[in-house]
């Protein structure tokens, strides 16, 4: 049996990431979706909440596990026996981050390989900070996020201050 581990923070899952997951369980026997718990950037979902939204999307598919994880990516591959790493790519920059990030895991790991599966071309423009930025403006979300996300993320803004200014740049 090949098992993988797609790791992220899923702030919230989309369906960019949806994407992802549904093809690597394609080619392997499980798919291990691991939401990681204390990323380095600021998060509006709690682990426990993402690890929710997670399991809600793929309630369906026996061949996708979701669970939380903390520490090293490659140490949580080796205690829950992944033989691969699953990432996506969307855009030319991702690759220079995600090549980056290969190559330290295979130092850490060499017996852990790396696989980059290419997204689909309607989400090459989806990520999580798109996705909740255009919530937090009260944008419709609804064509990047499954329903029960776009739920999810109107309570989350609707409990939001009104003095709170997405990251980015799409209100300008």
């Amino acid at each position: 049996m090949v098992r993988a581990l797609f790791p992220g923070t899923f702030d919230p899952i989309h369906y960019g990431h949806i994407d992802i997951a549904e093809r690597a369980a394609r080619l392997f026997d499980e798919v291990v979706m691991a939401v990681y718990d204390k990323p380095l950037k600021s998060l509006t979902f709690t682990p426990e909440e993402r690890i929710a939204l997670v399991t809600e999307a793929f309630k369906d598919n026996p061949k996708i596990k979701v669970t939380g994880y903390s520490g090293l990516t490659v140490e949580f591959a080796r205690k829950i026996d992944a033989d691969v790493i699953v990432r996506g790519l969307r855009v030319f920059s991702d690759f220079e981050f995600e090549f980056r990030m290969a190559l330290a895991n295979h130092r850490l790991a060499s017996d852990i390989e790396i696989v980059a599966l290419i997204t689909a071309e309607e989400h090459t423009f989806l990520s999580s900070s798109t996705v909740k930025e255009i919530a937090m403006l009260n944008g419709d979300v609804s064509s990047m996020v499954p329903p029960h996300v776009h739920g999810a993320l109107k309570e989350k803004v609707s409990h939001m201050d009104d003095g709170h200014s997405p990251p980015n740049a799409l209100r300008d």
